[in-house]
């Protein structure tokens, strides 16, 4: 840092009241010093940060900062203020002000400034001489690094003067999904935080996207965990930091542990080696928690990073196409297109209106599947020829299992186009114009001419299948399917089976519409029967899971697998066995009452919009009845109570 600041940076007596004046007086020291051509540009530029997230810290530290095209260099100006300036820290008023300047473009600068700055202000020696310092120059070479700060008498007691600084950890998580286990191990993680007096901030990149963790905070962490099944998204914000990459269950189930790794690994001074998925020959083999592991763990988050983006189309589409068939019957999907004809005062209208909305949805179900596992696999420039594999699987009639065959060639096609070594001039257009294009080429020749045709044939045979399924065939097909539901509920098994049934809902078909209804109907019967459970057997349950049952009777009903988790978790070897057990005879008695269904979720809300809706709800009860008598037969039976597990679940058991 020291080139950042002069004495003529530095203002000791900052009179400013609020933090936009702050920045500006601040600012016009950086313009006087030629540091900053365009001072209102600039401002402007600092005001849009702001917006975006206080930059408040506690302790008294306001760090407002930016880049900008207005900026000639890397540039820090510090103000203390006598009488504090709000810039929304929750402990009050900063007294420290400090502004970074960056030049627009200067990532790594802009956070090596923030990283080395955070670092030096979680030192309250070095802020305690800031206070204290009456020179200009001498605060400018204190905050350069020339000059070791004298230990300053800090107005506490001495207990608390010789307690060390918190472990600090920034984490973010994320589910194929995006609806339950992000949070669910965001909640893990802090409560395992508090216990052990960490201090932790969680970004969960959820199905509702994400709110950044803010820079300054990510530069002042010790140490990154990443409990994730499908990629971290910005993930170079990471980067000089230990991290612990590890799959989002980990984060719901061992979140003391991976504290404990976090923290093993900042004191062993670790530094994880990330790429943005652009400038590295292997980019985009995931950012997940496969992205060290074995093959078949990449090829899952692969597969899981295209059904997590397929699934609000699918959502979407087959709601739209369920209401059109509830108001206009199934008639209506023959109807003229309603840009042709269209009466406002008529149902038919309505409903042939929805039916195409849903429709058209449903065209994109197999190029976002086939993009977006092109993109898991190699980040942004594979999506053209991801989405073009899926286009093409289309064409050729090759359907659910084309797409995802078509993604994984796309995705292999860009990570073997990025290891070909290219001239430093040309690395600017490989991503957005030669990548695409030779990977699209490679692409479409693969699947016109050499694997389109047999993969049509097997997509025909399945859907032959699956439409001749009568009697004990599928009966078995729903016992399987429930069994794979309910055994790791949200985990690898369970998003097979998903995305299996979702599969056929793309080209649906009798026999698929049937699957669809066995998966659902399964997946609600883990979160429904332990909440039954709790309410008739209370005794057998402690505290903490009686209240998790009471939030289990509404992510049952909504189709919420897992929110069994934390019973699963906490007792695998009698929770899950009855889960099971409960899921496979829901599976079989939906598979042999012949319900069927086109939207992909929703639980109990969509029933009106199932086949025989009457029997799909018996068989969800029987199911849930089946599981509720096993856990609490099982959990009887044991010999001694269960010691009552800590609300932070870090006593988790794994043996599941």
């Amino acid at each position: 840092m020291s080139e950042l600041i002069t004495a003529e940076l530095v203002d000791l007596d900052l009179s400013a009241e609020t933090k936009s004046a702050a920045a500006r007086s601040l600012a016009d020291r950086m313009v006087a010093a030629g540091r900053v051509t365009d001072l209102d540009g600039f401002l402007a530029d600092v005001a849009s940060r702001e917006a975006q997230m206080p930059t408040g810290l506690d302790g008294g530290i306001g760090i407002p900062h930016c880049r900008s095209e207005h900026v000639t260099e890397p540039t820090l100006a510090f103000g203390r203020s006598a009488r504090g300036i709000d810039f929304g820290a929750a402990d009050g008023p900063a007294d420290l002000v400090f502004l970074i300047a960056a030049p627009a473009g200067a990532d790594d600068d802009h956070l090596t400034i923030l990283s080395s700055l955070a670092r030096r202000l979680m030192d309250p020696g070095f802020t305690g001489a800031l206070r204290a310092e009456g020179d200009p120059a001498a605060a400018a070479a204190l905050i350069r690094g020339e000059e070791v700060p004298a230990a300053v008498p800090d107005p506490v007691d001495a207990a608390e003067e010789e307690t060390a600084e918190p472990f600090r950890v920034v984490a973010v998580t994320s589910c194929p999904t995006g609806i339950a286990h992000t949070y669910m191990a965001a909640e893990s993680l802090e409560a395992a935080a508090r216990d052990q007096g960490v201090v932790l901030s969680v970004e969960t990149q959820g199905s509702a996207g994400f709110e950044r963790l803010d820079p300054a905070v990510i530069a002042a962490a010790d140490a990154v965990i990443w409990a994730h099944d499908v990629d971290v998204r910005e993930k170079t914000r990471f980067a000089g930091k230990p991290v612990v990459d590890t799959g989002v269950k980990a984060g719901i189930n061992r979140p003391a542990e991976l504290i404990a790794e976090a923290r093993r690994k900042a004191e062993r001074g670790e530094i994880s080696r990330i790429s943005d998925g652009r400038d590295e020959p292997d980019a985009g083999t995931g950012g997940s928690a496969g992205t060290s592991g074995h093959f078949g763990v990449r090829l899952r988050t692969y597969l899981m990073s295209g059904v997590s983006y397929m699934v609000p189309f699918v959502a979407a589409g087959g709601l739209l196409i369920a209401l059109s068939f509830a108001i206009g019957g199934y008639e209506i999907a023959s109807a003229k297109s309603v840009a042709d004809h269209f009466v406002w005062g008529e149902a038919a209208s309505w409903a042939a209106l929805l039916n195409q909305i849903g429709t058209a949805a449903f065209g994109f179900l197999v190029p976002v599947l086939a993009g977006y596992i092109a993109y898991g696999m190699a980040d942004r420039p594979a999506l053209v020829p991801g989405f073009v594999g899926g286009a093409i699987a289309l064409t050729i009639d090759a359907g659910f299992l084309g797409g995802l065959v078509a993604g994984l060639l796309a995705g292999a096609a860009v990570m073997a186009i990025q290891r070909v070594k290219v001239h430093p001039t040309l690395r600017g257009i490989m991503p957005v114009l030669v990548i695409p294009l030779l990977a699209s080429i490679a692409v479409g020749f693969l699947m016109f001419i050499v694997v389109g045709k047999p993969i049509a044939s097997l997509q025909n045979a399945l859907t032959d299948w699956l439409n001749g399924l009568s009697g004990s065939n599928a009966v078995i097909l729903g016992v399987v399917l429930g069994l794979m539901m309910c055994f790791d509920m949200g985990g690898p098994l369970n998003k097979v089976a998903y995305a299996f049934a979702v599969g056929g809902l793309a080209d649906p078909t009798p026999g698929s519409l049937k699957v669809m209804a066995a998966v659902m109907a399964a997946g609600m019967v883990p979160p429904l029967a332990m909440a039954l459970a709790t309410t008739v057997r209370r005794g057998l349950f402690t505290g903490t899971e009686r209240e998790n049952g009471r939030a289990a009777w509404v992510l049952g009903a909504s189709f919420i697998t897992e929110g069994a988790i934390p019973f699963a978790a906490a007792d695998p070897l009698r929770v899950i066995p009855s889960v099971m057990a409960g899921g496979a005879v829901t599976g079989a008695l939906s598979m042999a009452f012949g319900c069927t269904l086109r939207a992909p979720h929703g639980g109990v809300f969509v029933v009106p919009l199932i086949g025989e809706p009457f029997l799909y709800l018996l068989a969800i009860a029987v199911g849930t009845a089946v599981s509720t008598a096993l856990v609490v037969a099982l959990k009887g039976m044991r010999r001694s109570p269960r010691t009552a597990p800590a609300d932070d679940g870090s006593d988790v058991a794994v043996a599941a």
